[in-house]
């Protein structure tokens, strides 16, 4: 990692020598960060660079890369882990003989998304009696297969809080164009941009109160989960050119809080963790002073539409923090209810409780021996397989029928043409329903005349840049067997079934 190259020298107004001797002789002058927002508003940001010494900062949100490293001492005989679950939550045994990392993602093998490593680490910290799993190959210093017990952090050697990617320094925010509802990692989506999602705690977000990394980087001592933990290095997907900043922490399990550290389940998408997360930031620098000032209607990040199955998701526009904490904002024209995934009720009560901890002198500042990097790029993965999307197999034109066309003229259509789906449009080709050649089957006899009666009008439906297997899925989700591909605009430009996603597995076995 290279240090931060900022163009500009300017005055040192304190040093970390200096703070910390504040801290011991109880003068020290600590503000959280929306306190020094507050300030910034009422003198400006010199009373801020004049006046404070340490603004504290604060998150609490869902971090998946978040894990823990644990040692189980060994058993007699000994056994060597090959495989091992915690309350059957299996963990990475691939190092030595009775350590394993258990991550907050992994699912239970008998509880699915109910429960994962995120809440066995909760487990852990609340006290509570975990079962051990393991089974081995078993060598001559080794002999052991299995093993069953349970265990309880104090029957631990070590246990130490491991996460490779926390603290984003802003991340996005969520909405979803299409007609039907989706379930992400930034949660429950709903259809036609009905909502947006974001995370992240705005004002109080730990790297965004340091954007050019002055202060922060490997080394310095972060409030961790209810303990005192440390940065060791640039987060996984650490991205700075692009305002994505993460950090990689660790701190001793042992002495967390469960307040701080709860394991959560994200609806349909997965297990995670929630982290309480704060970092100091001593004011070095008038820099340092303004980057800490700025308010929520100055920091800014993208709205995504994660209704688009591809990583580069299209920006519907760019939003604040305090659009967004107002609770609504306008997305395509209508204004949208707005959730955040972060508490900044928790978020506030840590930048709180790590300004008492300094006040009392019960922390102090680490200098970073190496700051974050600047200038870090987040490549996407290497891919030696194009990709393909629904428009590369999906078939063009698709025949369409009109809503007052007669349920005769759709069973003619259907015998001639041998498919089974047929997308119902208005005067312009916009998708209104859909009718397959069981409609047809069901309605014959019943006196009905029209495909309006009989039509389904709440459509599945996928686009033409989406990635095969975001169809595929879309099919085996709502056991259907067909979709319409349709644009921006709801014009139907063609159609994509289960056989057409069939004929390409087939050509690729071949």
């Amino acid at each position: 990692m290279k240090p931060p190259c900022i163009g500009v020298t300017l005055e040192m107004l304190r040093t970390y020598e200096e703070i910390n001797q504040k801290i011991r002789d109880g003068d020290v002058v600590v503000l959280t960060a929306e306190e020094v927002v507050k300030l910034a508003r009422e003198k400006g940001p010199e009373a801020v660079a004049k006046e404070v010494d340490v603004v504290t900062t604060g998150t609490f949100g869902a971090m998946c890369s978040s894990g823990a490293w644990l040692n189980f001492g060994h058993a007699d005989p000994p056994i060597k882990m090959q495989r091992v679950w915690l309350n059957d939550v299996e963990a990475y045994t691939g190092v030595a003989a009775v350590d394993a990392y258990i991550g907050a993602t992994q699912l239970s093998e008998t509880r699915g998304m109910e429960y994962g490593g995120g809440h066995v680490i909760e487990d852990l910290v609340r006290g509570k009696e975990i079962e051990l799993r393991a089974t081995a190959y078993g060598t001559d210093c080794y002999p052991r297969k299995e093993i069953k017990t349970t265990i309880t952090i104090d029957d631990l050697n070590q246990a130490v809080l491991c996460n490779p990617r926390n603290a984003y320094q802003r991340y996005v925010a969520a909405t979803n164009s299409r007609d039907e509802t989706i379930h992400t990692y930034m949660g429950t989506l709903l259809p036609n941009y009905g909502n947006v999602t974001f995370s992240g705690t705005g004002v109080l977000s730990p790297l965004q109160r340091d954007p050019n990394y002055e202060t922060i980087g490997v080394g310095t001592r972060i409030f961790l989960a209810g303990a005192q933990g440390y940065i060791i290095w640039e987060g996984t997907q650490h991205n700075p050119v692009k305002g994505m900043g993460t950090i990689m922490a660790i701190g001793n399990l042992k002495e967390m809080d469960p307040r701080y550290l709860r394991g959560c389940t994200i609806q349909a998408y997965g297990t995670s963790l929630y982290v309480g997360l704060g970092i100091p930031i001593p004011i070095l620098n008038e820099r340092v002073a303004r980057s800490v000032s700025l308010d929520e209607d100055q920091i800014k990040i993208d709205l995504l539409d994660y209704g688009v199955a591809r990583r580069e998701r299209p920006v519907v526009r760019e939003v604040t923090y305090a659009e967004l904490r107002s609770g609504r904002i306008e997305v395509m024209g209508k204004e949208v209810p707005v959730s955040p995934l972060s508490s900044f009720k928790m978020a506030r009560e840590i930048a709180e409780k790590l300004k008492r901890w300094i006040e009392r002198g019960e922390f102090f500042l680490s200098s970073p021996v190496e700051l974050l990097s600047r200038d870090t790029t987040f490549k996407p993965m290497r891919q030696v397989v194009e990709v393909v999307l629904v428009k590369d197999v999906m078939t063009r034109p698709a025949t369409t029928a009109k809503p007052d066309d007669t349920i005769a003229h759709a069973a003619k259509i259907f015998a001639e043409r041998e498919f089974n789906h047929l997308p119902i449009v208005d005067e312009q080709g916009r998708l209104l329903g859909i009718v397959t050649s069981w409609d047809i089957a069901v309605a014959l006899g019943t006196g009905k005349e029209k495909l309006e009666e009989i039509m389904t009008r709440r459509v599945i439906t996928a686009h033409e840049d989406e990635p095969i297997e975001a169809a595929a899925r879309k099919l085996e989700q709502h056991n259907i067997s067909g979709l319409p591909v349709v644009d921006a605009a709801g014009l139907v430009k063609g159609i994509i079934t289960s056989q057409d996603i069939s004929k390409l597995i087939g050509r690729r076995i071949r």
